[in-house]
């Protein structure tokens, strides 16, 4: 009940609710682009599973708070003097916590996995498509669930420990985490099919991913990149798609209208 009277408790859910639902982009465009490779029959199963388990996930570890705050903890030192900047500041960390470890882990999966469809998306060559065909087929609806399971682990993490620096409050976080994942669950469909509707969005959510896998990997080493500089540009970019597709549909309607008008 306090906290229900408490304004800075509701101005904490909210600005914790906007953060989870933004970092829950990343863990939405990789499930997206994963479950489309299945049948379509599997699809919209593989979403709701793959959202549930990182629901599951995040609940699970907001129980283990003090156990996901040790991961902060440094668990070994290479021992190497990195370059310091103009203002004393250190460019990147030599001593290692397992949340480090977990972001170079998860974001190197997901440059191998982003790099890996784009070779699949450019390379045109018959006996490549082929070879794309049998992996497509190849892709079981068990292999699916385990990928997206591995990169929930990584955004779960992140996301708790989020969390965690918002706010001290367990029932605020609770609520933010399972707000946040039902605007996912809401969101999921309408973005698999957007993606997979449009083909030129799929080369630009890779794009994403292997961005959003840099990102990891430098935050690991303790790069940290103001989350703000890269929702801006997925956004920008984002924007700048939906005018080229507004266009080319304004374009196709204008030809269809051309042609009717040829044919009376």
């Amino acid at each position: 009940m306090d906290l229900l009277a408490s304004p800075a408790a509701w101005a904490a859910l909210v600005t914790l609710i906007v953060m989870e639902v933004v970092l829950g982009i990343d863990n939405l465009i990789f499930i997206s682009i994963l479950s489309n490779k299945l049948p379509p029959e599997q699809r919209q199963k593989a979403r709701r599973i793959g959202i549930s388990l990182a629901l599951i996930m995040r609940l699970a570890l907001l129980t283990m708070i003090a156990w996901i705050v040790g991961l902060t903890a440094p668990v070994f030192d290479l021992g190497i003097t990195g370059p310091v900047g103009e203002h004393g500041e250190v460019a990147f960390e030599t001593a290692f916590s397992w949340r480090d470890l977990i972001l170079i882990a998860g974001g190197l999966f997901l440059v191998w996995k982003a790099t890996k469809e784009i070779h699949h998306s450019v390379d045109t060559h018959e006996s490549d498509d082929l070879l794309d065909k049998k992996q497509v087929v190849g892709m079981n609806f068990t292999a699916a669930i385990v990928q997206i399971l591995l990169l929930d682990i990584v955004f779960s993490v992140d996301s708790i420990l989020t969390a965690v620096g918002m706010t001290e409050h367990v029932e605020v976080m609770y609520v933010a985490v399972i707000v946040a994942v039902l605007v996912m669950l809401l969101a999921a469909d309408p973005l698999a099919n957007f993606i997979n509707g449009n083909p030129t969005v799929v080369m630009l959510a890779l794009g994403f991913l292997l961005m959003i896998g840099m990102v990891l990997i430098a935050e690991g080493f303790g790069a940290h990149i103001p989350k703000g500089y890269i929702y801006t540009a997925m956004a920008f970019s984002a924007g700048v798609e939906c005018l080229n597709i507004w266009s080319r549909r304004s374009k196709a309607k204008n030809e269809a209208k051309a042609k009717d008008g040829a044919g009376h």
